[in-house]
């Protein structure tokens, strides 16, 4: 791969042909995680609902005339993220496809708005989005399926992104069914207290095992019946060492909150309310707050 100095090319006042694509790569929530059992491979089987929410980043790559095919330029501005550029999902999910089609030189700009780890699935959907645009842009004629298959290997939810619509997700979370009733308009609220949980720290404590009743039946309930019975594994022993989600929990459910849970492996925690969201900066000082809708 080929890197170069995004801002010293554009500091050179090149005329660039209208070869330019802006686009919003959104978060998700998970409703309800069950963690069935170890993988050969060493992933674990989950079965969840993905939900996609208004929360984005903010993506764009541009065309760059007169640089080597393959090539590829990276730069990020908002909340930093750690790890050397070439590591990026968004270079991956470039790279991924240049192996098989020999994409056009680009120059990639990132604003970060997801907090990264934080359960949201932010720099999944910054490398699903990515690979989608890049298939519209450059005419690749991947459908829905193949683009499922290249987000899989870059990440185990990447695929959702692909689809991004609220889904069942199941094995590795890359595989999907459709779900049938789905409940209506909801706000979210969601808050992240900027602790950081590795996968090995969450998986580490989860209880394995199949739910009593089947995920697929219990989203089918009425929102409000859905505390207590949809449930996220990962809860338990996480909220044993940072109790500070529970506590976050527990006041949105205060707030008014018909449902709340932490997304993902942590920590962001939301809450579904069935009227418009509360303000509630003043109420989580010094944590990431935002409020919106369902995709």
């Amino acid at each position: 791969m080929e890197v170069f100095n995004y801002w010293l090319y554009f500091n050179q006042n090149i005329t660039i042909p209208n070869y330019r694509m802006l686009f919003f790569p959104n978060a998700k929530i998970n409703i309800g995680l069950n963690v069935i059992n170890k993988r050969s491979d060493g992933y674990h089987n989950i079965e969840t609902v993905f939900c996609p929410i208004g929360l984005s980043d903010v993506l764009e790559f541009v065309y760059l005339p007169g640089i080597r095919a393959g090539s590829v330029s990276f730069s990020i501005t908002g909340i930093p993220v750690e790890g050397p550029h070439e590591s990026n999902l968004c270079v991956k999910a470039y790279n991924i496809l240049n192996r098989d089609f020999t994409l056009p030189a680009i120059a990639i700009h990132l604003h970060k708005i997801v907090p990264p780890g934080s359960g949201l699935g932010g720099g999944s959907s910054d490398a699903a989005f990515m690979l989608k645009n890049l298939n519209v842009q450059f005419e690749l004629k991947l459908d829905e399926d193949q683009l499922c298959d290249y987000a899989s290997r870059l990440g185990s939810d990447c695929a959702f992104f692909i689809k991004n619509r609220p889904i069942f997700g199941y094995e590795r979370g890359n595989s999907f069914r459709e779900i049938e009733l789905f409940p209506g308009y909801f706000d979210i609220v969601v808050i992240n207290p900027g602790i950081h949980i590795s996968t090995s720290e969450a998986y580490s404590g989860v209880r394995k095992g199949i739910p009593a009743q089947p995920l697929e039946e219990l989203v089918n309930l009425p929102v409000e019946q859905w505390r207590g019975q949809i449930i996220n594994d990962f809860e338990g022993s996480i909220i044993k060492k940072h109790p500070v989600i529970d506590d976050i929990k527990n006041k949105l459910y205060k707030l008014g909150a018909v449902y709340a849970s932490m997304s993902g492996s942590g920590s962001s925690v939301y809450g579904l309310f069935s009227e418009k969201a509360p303000a509630v900066e003043d109420q989580f000082p010094g944590f990431f707050c935002w409020s919106g809708p369902m995709v």
